[in-house]
């Protein structure tokens, strides 16, 4: 192999592991998503035909919805899939969007990495004082500790954004 395609290689490997964390956070969030969705009709009917219920179903849907949510951020952030309100720049330069574009990476990573560090603190809290849902008493601390990694992999994935651009600006979907 070449030296300059070692280069090239060598250059490409973080986010290629990064992008395969994002896959497994995202398909994580589906298989989470899915048991909701089967617990959460399991329930319904069995509430409306025999009065059998899954006790706490609400507080199981809150916390798997909240894990969900951060499990995909990674892969939206690797996709560039957020919201993107670029109505005052369309008409920039391709320079300045990316300039822009890179000072919002800039910004998300700071954030994800601000919120994996409090959820970081607010799950050992949890886990000290032993904390838990009202019916189920479902430790709190186990929605934090899935929370925690996404939230960390998506600063990450955003800061390689901003130290190696992104390549061409997405079109639309």
């Amino acid at each position: 192999m070449p030296a300059l395609s070692q280069a090239a290689a060598h250059r490409k490997a973080p986010l290629a592991l990064l992008e395969r964390l994002a896959r497994l956070c995202a398909v994580l969030a589906g298989v989470l998503l899915t048991a909701i969705t089967l617990m959460t009709c399991a329930s319904l009917v069995g509430r409306n035909t025999t009065g059998w219920t899954v006790v706490g179903d609400f507080e199981l849907t809150g916390a798997a919805a909240g894990a969900a949510i951060a499990l995909f951020m990674p892969w939206c952030q690797l996709r560039r899939g957020h919201v993107m309100v670029d109505f005052f720049t369309t008409r920039a330069s391709r320079a300045t969007q990316h300039r822009l574009d890179r000072l919002g990476a800039a910004l998300l990573a700071a954030v994800m990495a601000l919120l994996a560090w409090r959820s970081t603190l607010g799950g050992l809290n949890a886990w000290r004082s032993n904390a838990g849902s009202m019916i189920l008493a479902f430790p709190e601390w186990v929605v934090f500790a899935a929370m925690v990694p996404p939230l960390a992999l998506t600063a990450a994935i955003a800061l390689l954004q901003v130290l190696r651009g992104f390549g061409r600006r997405p079109g639309p979907a």
